[in-house]
């Protein structure tokens, strides 16, 4: 049966190439979400001509969702023959914005040196083709299966995933008893399976000042500078103090196993965004977003301390500095245990296809197992599909078709392995939940 799947996603390329193309022509560019209903109707109109039952739901009242960007969500649902464990094939429709340094249309799905080109071509419509292609390969080879094979095409991952797999997740849709086993197929390369990913906190601080005419700063008191002030301090001593932190998740890449901070963005004064000059005044407010991306052994209350310290002695030291501190987002970092029944049968699929042990990573940042593992709390769940993690988001992404292909075979294996091995059975606990519990 193994060979014969191998041998039915090697008959589908052209197939799963012409998916991967069709999927990256949806230009689902979230924010604002573009597109998201017809790249949800596509994938519901395939499946449910393959046998699928489809279901179409709406993250009602998420942030961002409204009827000009509905937040749509698709499952599709195929009945086995008889009751059995359910395995769920997730994958998030949404794309970041395309930025500049494109050589290609992004939204063309450009085919040559053995690559698929396009915004989302590696994260993640290559890994939700090919994730298609092993499902239908699975029921055409093994019709009389016993369970369930779910596939979903979610929303917002991209800006925390509140409307798609939290809405789902709140619903009931990742929870036992309709699934068991969650397979995200992100781009961690196809020989290794993602057991889990780093903590975030995402934070919005404000500085105030005094607004003045600009020929006159003295009689005003710039915002900016204040914030300067903060950035001097996060350049000279937190950034140093953070790159000493070191974890024993096998984060990849290396540079991810210590703690990270970016400043995602920075606003201050004026907006400039009409025609014209900005008038002279002196700032009266300045705006920053911080990603703080956190490892498995600090406590989330010390990562927002860091920071509220910084400030905190600020006001103590520097005339007239006021702030304001927003909390926007925070994840917890999990990770799976690597012989819990998905990872091995992810692992063993890797073996038959590729060769060669699989090794275990982790994400550098979140993705959508967070909501399954904490709002669905089903822990049988890691991310594994086609691409290479450096090429998100990055320009003229791409995915290898050769890598398209051997990840179809493996997550069809891999489904295979959980619907027929008595032993996959789903755990209950994970690193994280030792360590937060």
């Amino acid at each position: 049966m193994r060979e014969e799947l191998s041998q039915s996603v090697e008959r589908k390329v052209d197939e799963l190439v012409a998916l991967t193309r069709d999927l990256i022509a949806f230009p689902t560019i979230n924010p604002p979400g573009e597109a998201y209903r017809p790249c949800a109707e596509f994938i519901g109109e395939r499946l449910k001509r393959k046998g699928f039952s489809v279901e179409y739901v709406r993250g009602e009242s998420t942030p961002g969702d409204s009827d000009r960007y509905p937040r749509i969500n698709v499952i599709c649902r195929y009945e086995g023959r008889g009751p059995g464990p359910c395995v769920h094939f997730n994958s998030h429709i949404d794309v970041v914005e395309v930025g500049y340094g494109w050589t290609v249309d992004p939204f063309a799905g450009v085919v040559k040196d053995g690559k698929v080109f396009g915004r989302g071509a590696c994260d993640m419509k290559g890994g939700l083709a090919s994730s298609i292609i092993a499902a239908e390969s699975l029921i055409e080879c093994f019709p009389e299966f016993c369970g369930a094979i779910e596939i979903s095409g979610t929303v917002d991952e991209e800006s925390g995933g509140l409307g798609g797999v939290a809405y789902l997740a709140r619903h009931g849709y990742f929870s036992k008893p309709r699934v068991d086993h969650v397979i995200i197929p992100e781009p961690l390369h196809k020989d290794q399976v993602c057991l889990g990913h780093r903590g975030v906190w995402w934070s919005e601080i404000e500085t105030r000042g005094s607004i003045a005419h600009g020929s006159m700063p003295f009689l005003g008191d710039s915002a900016i500078r204040h914030m300067s002030a903060f950035l001097n301090v996060l350049e000279n001593e937190l950034y140093p103090a953070l790159s000493k932190k070191q974890t024993q998740m096998p984060v990849i890449p290396p540079g991810a196993r210590s703690s990270t901070l970016n400043i995602n963005s920075l606003h201050g004064g004026q907006d400039e965004g009409h025609d014209g000059l900005p008038s002279p005044c002196v700032a009266d407010s300045c705006r920053i977003i911080l990603d703080r991306r956190f490892l498995i052994e600090e406590p989330l209350e010390d990562v927002k301390q860091e920071i509220v310290e910084i400030l905190e002695n600020l006001r103590k030291t520097r005339r007239n500095f006021e702030y304001e501190l927003k909390d926007l987002l925070e994840v917890l970092p999990v990770m799976a245990e690597k012989d819990s029944p998905v990872a091995r049968a992810v692992a063993g699929g890797i073996k038959d296809v590729l060769q060669k042990d699989a090794s275990y990573v982790v994400s550098p940042g979140t993705y959508d197992q967070k909501h399954i593992t904490r709002l669905g709390h089903l822990h049988d769940c890691i991310a594994y599909g086609p691409g290479k993690l450096e090429m998100a988001h990055r320009p003229d992404e791409f995915v290898g078709i050769e890598d398209l292909v051997d990840s179809a075979k493996v997550m069809a294996l891999a489904a295979y392995s959980l619907l027929t091995e008595p032993d996959a059975r789903p755990i209950t606990r994970t690193l994280s939940d030792h360590v937060y519990s």
